[in-house]
């Protein structure tokens, strides 16, 4: 199989662990280039990843015959613009979490990828890793009998004291579910298929944030989107959910994900993370015992959508992490939020399939 060339737009915090995998972990792709609004960051990474070139600006990649797909890992807050521009210009998308900063976005760059004939996808693509597949498999194979419930809890403080730029986590398009709540939310639709409605409750429990990172030391941000949000979901299969998610508080205690069934509870790994123990309670037991993982990919293994996607273009098969998977996620995500203001039920509009489960390979970084 031909190689198929990887274009980065943004060269940030997150950048460093795709450029790390796809040069040394996954062989079926390839970096074509990089560009990023602050050259020295690109500059940067040339230094110490073999890049072919530098791109001026996001158009001189998107015109570049030699991007198969662009990778878009902007803020979240430019990932409409960015990916509608790369679509337009005739390129397949990956997009860092999530989708858009809104619901409607999301609908128009979907529509946008189908009228082209192009593959639009994106993160997170930890529910591809060793824990959650593992996971998967043993609600499928009926470890613990129909499911029944659910529970996600991503509780913290915030990212003002260790991330270098903070303050768009406190504007619109982000905060703590639309930061974090795609790593949960993915990980729960794969497991326990399409969520039919939704409702939520939001607060900002702080106004105003002060930094305690290096870079913007004692620097005050205005709030202006939720920080603790509580989430219900009814799922299409009967089974009942919650997430809980804030920056508001410094510890909580237990399992960040878990599954109930009528025959046992599954308790699972950190969604932001591709390996981790995953225990099972069995009707009966006293004690949750550990699983042997089944499937590949226990450490950081980003850029595993990507390179899925880039199979999936060469094949014509449906990538695991495609647009209908992160589409329905943002839905699930924004209509918590909007029902935190309107107080009320909100039915989901969007199809939802779970994507096919991994399939082992024998050598790491070739995909089926």
């Amino acid at each position: 199989m031909k190689k198929l060339r990887i274009g980065f737009v943004g060269v940030g915090c997150i950048s460093g662990i795709y450029l790390e995998n796809i040069t040394k972990l996954f062989r079926e792709i390839e970096i074509a280039g990089v560009c990023d609004l602050v050259r020295e960051k690109s500059e940067n990474a040339a230094k110490n990843y073999p890049i072919p070139k530098i791109y001026n600006d996001m158009y001189e990649l998107f015109a570049d015959p030699d991007v198969d797909i662009v990778l878009n890992i902007t803020r979240p807050a430019d990932h409409y613009e960015v990916t509608r521009a790369a679509l337009l210009a005739g390129k397949h998308v990956y997009s860092e979490k999530p989708l858009a900063a809104e619901f409607s976005q999301g609908l128009e760059l979907v529509k946008l990828a189908n009228e082209k004939g192009l593959m639009l996808g994106g993160a997170p693509d930890t529910f591809l890793g060793a824990g959650l597949e593992t996971c998967r498999r043993l609600i499928d194979d009926g470890y613990i009998g129909k499911p029944i419930g659910c529970a996600a809890r991503m509780v913290g403080h915030g990212p003002e004291s260790w991330h270098p730029d903070p303050e768009f986590f406190y504007k619109p398009g982000g905060g703590p579910m639309m930061d974090m709540g795609p790593y949960y939310i993915t990980a729960l639709v794969n497991m326990l298929g399409r969520v039919k409605s939704v409702c939520g409750m939001t607060n900002i429990s702080y106004p105003e944030r002060t930094c305690t990172c290096k870079e913007h030391f004692g620097e005050k941000i205005t709030v202006e989107t939720p920080t603790s949000i509580n989430g219900i979901l009814q799922f299409e299969s009967g089974a009942m959910g919650s997430i809980y998610t804030t920056f508001d508080v410094d510890h909580t205690s237990g399992v960040a994900l878990e599954v109930y069934g009528s025959e046992g509870t599954l308790y699972c790994p950190d969604p932001n993370t591709f390996g981790g123990e995953v225990r099972l309670l069995r009707h009966g037991q006293r004690e949750p015992k550990a699983v042997p993982l089944l499937y590949k990919y226990e450490g950081n293994s980003r850029a595993l959508g990507l390179a899925d996607m880039a199979k999936a273009i060469a094949t014509g098969r449906a990538p695991r992490a495609g647009c209908q998977q992160t589409l329905h996620v943002l839905e699930v995500i924004t209509s918590i939020i909007k029902s935190g203001e309107t107080h009320e039920f909100i039915n989901l509009t969007t199809d939802y399939k779970r994507p096919e489960p991994m399939v082992w390979s024998e050598l790491d970084g070739i995909l089926d």
